[in-house]
């Protein structure tokens, strides 16, 4: 039987003349850190101090002693990053190059000191560039010459921190006989019964010896021969239960056990979990261009997604705990759909089995983002092998549901003057539409392959059309207002969002002792981004007066505005489905404490945006959308039930005043939409009025207290030269969210949303907050069971609690909350030791008069 030793422990890290105890799996910075050698990279502006660490040659050390009474001895790395020589007992035994796969070394009789010397990457990467040519990038960092973790090196949102190190596990496997080299599951469903096949190779000492396999799944056995060193076992499961994503169904899994025998005795077994699904991707032109929609079990779905980046720039600090509270966070959302993106790693297994059981499907991204990749060796052929490796590595996951072939690419080549400066040079096209396409049609047949984001899937088409395939929208936010988010209805939106600070307590702990303002150093250090403040403070500026010196009151506007550009896409376009099949928010993590567009910041902090996401990917949403021929009101039923009710709507003042009200019928079937106009004598006339749409009883103006009182939040702004819409829903009784809309060009309307009680709440108001004449926000705070309730005394728009300044513990358990007069809402924290009314007033903000 296959016997396995773990070597994580007795390794030092050689630091010039000194040996640094060292922690594997781990990485240099981090041993450098654990040792006081270097300062926290994350905190101030200590990047740049510890540059010169990226550009040093390392050495991990430790001895390796013993013997085993099996035929083979094995030494296996799961990973190393990334270029390193091995030796033991002075006797090389290999050089890598590849941060994505994993190493086997036959060690049988050796013993002595192991030794692990990893050369810098900029020196293979520059040596690699001097071989092959120079060739175009989004950025000056030569990451695109070895297979690593390209964000390493930095990136609009990351610091530069290139690191070195065993960061996978590595042991010792002892063996006999043979060994499981390689299984291939392929899971599919056909009619009423689940079918897995298992393509097995093995290893052998012992070419003659007789082997045979067997496996079991959901109560079923098979047993087959082996051929050589290869051989197929197939099992048919009668009635499985489906594996849905979140909202869709269940998530049964099934334990896949698999024996490699010789005779009666087994000499190694391989154990997954599995789950019986369909996936396909629907991509048929029609009258409107060419679809892009994701089909599982035959459902087809708007796909409510995130962006993932590597969770810590360090990724070897990233625990399994750490996985599952971030994709719990997630799916605690709405969202059903976690791209893993190109300038990343193919995460761990821990990240794939916390989707399987939560239900969240895995859009995965091959290694390459935002430049051009020379094509010839020593590249190609580790881009192979880590293909291949990764492609069956996860292929036991039920949520991995596409692979996608790099990061903005095609798109590059195409727009950003990558061809004339190639001049002929390779630059990846034969790895997105050659190789990596037959690898998974040979390995994975079972999933759909994409050749790229944005891709409109043929050269015919613009990389980055919006009306055919993915699309990435950051013209908007590089050049625009986020209303014109409303001005298309992409097939599928892949990329999208706005940039906000992190959270106080996040900043207070980042950048300890600075006197915190936009342009601060240590602000402006952790502003990544390409005139991030810049695009920052023109967004504010068409919708908000700014206070000029009030770090406060710019750190809340900016997080709200965040929260109303990503809705007003996300409410435009899922009202637009089935055209528009799904919205993948850039993005839900960070890497370190940064000004991003994460919605959830670097010390996991999350930001009002996570909240909004809430409400924008309930099942059901209700917005109010600016039709050719006036308001229409949209309801967005993504649920597997029908959705019957009626809508009150009112016009109202700002002084709280219902000018006009009514009821209207509305009725959407399980996955639709249904569109309903609003009566012209409810559409707001000039800038002192807004409506309210409510599918619960809405709460009298100016009255309401206790439980019954409609709960609500709120947002929005847009641009439109004629009337703009702004909307949003709740997505429980007493809770909601929302952003507005708008057209053209002007300085548009403002959004809002929040909920009667026991329903739905979408606003609209028809100008920018800085035009509106909102009386001065009165509210009165008491504290509750578990937090605060606040009851308005007059219009409270955008009511926000930053619990962290509470408390760098503290919680709240929603976002931005829009409350009318008399409503009132009461605000959950945890984390909060000494609760008292005057900490909690001076945490909450909200939108204010213009100055």
């Amino acid at each position: 039987m296959l016997e396995a030793t773990p070597l994580g422990e007795g390794w030092i890290l050689r630091h010039e003349s000194d040996a640094l105890p060292a922690s594997v799996p781990g990485c240099v910075h981090t041993d450098l850190m654990a040792a006081g050698v270097i300062p926290d990279p994350f905190l101030g502006r200590n990047e740049t101090e510890v540059a010169w660490v990226g550009r040093r040659d390392w050495t991990y050390e430790r001895e390796l002693r013993g013997s085993s009474a099996q035929e083979r001895t094995d030494l296996v790395f799961d990973g190393l990053d990334t270029v390193a020589e091995i030796s033991l007992g002075g006797r090389p035994l290999g050089t890598v190059r590849n941060m994505h796969r994993s190493y086997r070394f036959d060690v049988t009789g050796l013993s002595g000191l192991l030794s692990v010397r990893f050369v810098s990457a900029y020196t293979e990467a520059e040596a690699v560039r001097g071989r092959l040519g120079e060739r175009p990038a989004a950025y000056a960092e030569p990451y695109q010459y070895l297979r690593k973790m390209a964000c390493s090196f930095g990136w609009d949102w990351g610091p530069t921190l290139v690191t070195a190190g065993i960061w996978r596990p590595v042991r010792l496997e002892h063996w006999s006989t043979a060994r499981i080299a390689r299984v291939r599951p392929l899971v599919t469903v056909e009619g009423s019964a689940g079918v897995v096949e298992l393509a097995v190779d093995v290893e052998r000492t012992r070419a003659e010896a007789p082997l045979s396999l067997e496996a079991t799944v959901g109560g079923v056995r098979a047993r087959a021969e082996l051929d050589g060193v290869r051989g197929v076992v197939r099992l048919r499961v009668p009635d499985p239960e489906l594996w849905w994503p979140r909202g869709y169904g269940e998530q049964p899994l099934y334990g896949v056990e698999l024996r490699l025998l010789h005779g009666e005795d087994t000499l190694d077994v391989w154990r997954r979990m599995i789950g019986f699904r369909t996936v396909e991707l629907d991509r048929r032109p029609d009258a409107h261009g060419t679809g892009f929609t994701l089909v599982v079990n035959g459902e087809r779905l708007f796909a409510r997604g995130v962006n993932w980046i590597p969770d810590d720039v360090f990724p070897s600090r990233i625990t399994r705990e750490r996985y599952r509270e971030r994709l719990e966070q997630a799916a605690g959302a709405g969202v059903d759909l976690v791209r893993i993106w190109g300038g990343g790693i193919y995460e761990s297994e821990d990240f794939y089995d916390a989707c399987d059981e939560l239900g969240l499907l895995v859009w995965q991204d091959f290694p390459f983002a935002c430049a051009a990749y020379p094509e010839e060796r020593p590249l190609r052929g580790e881009v192979e092998a880590e293909a291949r490796e990764n492609v069956v590595r996860l292929m036991p996951h039920p949520s991995l549901v596409l692979w996608n072939g790099n990061n903005e690419n095609l798109w590059g080549f195409r727009d950003w003057e990558w061809e004339p400066r190639l001049a002929g040079d390779s630059w990846g096209e034969g790895y997105y539409l050659g190789l990596l396409p037959r690898v998974v049609a040979e390995l994975d047949p079972t999933r759909p392959y994409t050749a790229g984001s944005p891709w409109s899937g043929s050269w015919r088409h613009h990389p980055n059309d919006p009306a055919h395939g993915t699309h990435h929208s950051w013209e908007v936010w590089n050049r625009e207002d986020y209303a014109d988010y409303r001005l298309s209805v992409p097939r599928f939106v892949a990329e999208f969002g706005w940039q906000a600070p992190p959270a106080y307590a996040t900043l207070r702990r980042a950048l300890p002792g600075e006197e915190l303002a936009p342009d601060s150093p240590g602000m402006l250090h952790h502003q990544k981004a390409d005139d991030g403040n810049g695009k920052l403070a023109r967004g504010l500026e068409r919708h908000f007066t700014v206070p000029d010196g009030d770090f406060d009151r710019w750190h809340y506007l900016t997080q709200l505005n965040q929260a109303r550009a990503v809705a007003a896409g996300i409410e435009h376009w899922r009202a637009h489905w089935p055209l528009c099949a799904g919205t993948v928010v850039w993005q839900l993590n960070d890497c370190w404490p940064v000004t991003s567009w994460a919605a959830i910041d670097g010390d996991g902090r999350e930001k009002p945006l996570y909240h909004e996401l809430k409400r924008l990917y309930a099942d059901r949403l209700l917005t109010i959308q600016a039709g050719s021929g006036g308001l229409v009101l949209a309801a967005v039923n993504q649920g597997a039930e029908e959705w019957r009710g009626v809508l009150t709507l009112r016009r109202m003042s700002v002084e709280g005043e219902v000018l006009e009200q009514t009821a209207v019928g509305v009725s959407a079937g399980a996955r639709s939409v249904t569109r309903v106009d609003v009566p012209r004598e409810l559409t707001p006339v000039g800038v002192k009025e807004f409506l309210v749409a409510d599918t619960g009883t809405p709460t009298p103006a100016g009255t309401g207290a206790g439980g019954d009182v409609g709960k609500g939040v709120g947002t929005g702004t847009g641009t439109a030269t004629g009337a703009g819409t702004d909307n949003g829903t709740g997505t429980s009784p007493g809770t909601g969210t929302g952003t507005g809309t708008g057209t053209g060009n002007d300085p548009g309307k403002g959004t809002g949303t929040g909920a009667g009680a026991g329903g739905l709440r979408a606003l609209y108001f028809p100008a920018p907050d800085r035009d509106i004449p909102y009386l001065a926000p009165q509210f009165d705070v008491a504290l509750a069971p578990g937090g605060i309730t606040v009851t308005a005394r007059t219009l409270v728009r955008d009511l926000l609690l930053q619990a962290d300044r509470l408390d760098p513990q503290a919680r709240a358990d929603r976002g931005p909350v829009t409350l009318l007069p008399g409503e009132e809402v009461t605000i959950g924290v945890c984390g909060w030791k000494t609760p008292d009314v005057l900490s909690a007033r001076s945490a909450l903000y909200c939108v204010e008069p213009a100055r």
